[in-house]
């Protein structure tokens, strides 16, 4: 694979992938055109970089598809100078998008070898790698006015919404009775709500379980 190829694969990704499908924020889309994704890819699955499906990147992990990326940063209409928190970073590509459209951007990974692929892959970038609990966030980084959840769960835990500004808000997808839905959320005076947008595939994150209730 060369350069010239990526190129003409992530122009690709931009034309049937993002605008397509309501990815329709002009910096989103700028952002997406611009990063190479294959950066963010192990090299035995280059090929696979801009296709319309989840990529394993190992440790039982994948990165999301384009449009999901897409779509919940679409969502949260993004001004520019928010403080914003990325919960399974994984190998930094959702966290390279965002600190384009944020003002800072901490990325929480907790597998020792994603955090050490996303800290080579994200050199240059003004993006802070922290390697600790998805679950646990990363509280000293915080009140966060935006929080990106790159991938999909049953559950925000309370630690995780404490560490949200009143008024912020978050992206997800939310793991909703074996349906996976792409979910913009808000806080207010430490309540919290979301609301679906879209139904669409993305990877489980460890961590974000739904307490299961007793049976008899």
């Amino acid at each position: 694979m060369t350069e010239q190829n990526f190129e003409q694969m992530r122009r690709a990704m931009v034309a049937s992938q993002l605008r397509t499908t309501g990815v329709n924020d002009p910096r989103v889309v700028a952002a997406m055109a611009d990063v190479p994704r294959e950066r963010f890819v192990p090299r035995e699955r280059w090929a696979l970089a801009y296709a319309d499906a989840m990529v394993p990147l190992g440790q039982g992990r994948c990165l999301n598809p384009p449009m999901a990326v897409g779509r919940m940063l679409t969502e949260a209409r993004l001004r520019g100078n928010e403080r914003a928190m990325v919960l399974g970073s994984a190998t930094g590509y959702s966290a390279a998008i965002l600190s384009r459209l944020a003002r800072s951007v901490v990325a929480v990974e907790e597998a020792p070898e994603l955090a050490a692929f996303a800290r080579e892959a994200l050199a240059g970038t003004d993006v802070e790698l922290v390697e600790a609990p998805l679950e646990q966030g990363h509280p000293a980084g915080g009140p966060y006015d935006f929080i990106l959840i790159d991938g999909a769960v049953e559950s925000v835990p309370q630690a995780i919404v404490d560490q949200i500004a009143d008024g912020g808000e978050f992206s997800l997808a939310l793991i909703d009775q074996g349906v996976t839905r792409l979910c913009l959320g808000r806080v207010v005076a430490g309540a919290f709500g979301t609301s679906a947008f879209a139904d669409a595939a993305a990877a489980p994150l460890p961590g974000f379980r739904k307490p299961r209730g007793f049976s008899f």
